[in-house]
């Protein structure tokens, strides 16, 4: 049912835009952006029922939270990446989403960074 609520939510807020585009644009990509935050609102509830099922599983895994923790980061880092340059998109700017896209990746990666080492340190340990 939620999903229905969304998709609805979305067609509307589409045509709106597109009706009013030709006369505002600038009216439209706060219609964009006041879409894509509801819709966000919207799951928000749903990312911490899974954060705490993953936590759960991860304890019972004996993972550390702190890899947990910086796995979760890395996600959020992607999905809000994802959410602003398209929202940038929308708007015209795609030289600010590519920007956008492209520290989150280098976010990404200095978060990844220790997971890496202790992977490795862990092969390592399997080899000696």
């Amino acid at each position: 049912m939620d999903v229905l609520q969304i998709v609805a939510l979305g067609l509307t807020a589409t045509v709106l835009i597109v009706v009013v585009k030709s006369q505002r644009p600038d009216l439209a990509v706060l219609l964009s952006v006041a879409a894509g935050a509801i819709i966000f609102l919207l799951v928000l509830g749903k990312i911490g029922s899974i954060i705490e099922v993953v936590k759960e599983l991860s304890e019972r895994a004996g993972i550390s939270m702190v890899y947990l923790g910086t796995i979760l980061k890395i996600v959020g880092i992607a999905y809000i990446a994802e959410f602003g340059s398209q929202i940038c998109r929308d708007a015209g700017e795609g030289a600010v989403a590519s920007k956008i896209e492209f520290a989150a990746k280098v976010l990404i990666m200095v978060l990844a960074v220790p997971i890496v080492v202790a992977v490795l340190q862990s092969l390592l340990k399997l080899l000696w």
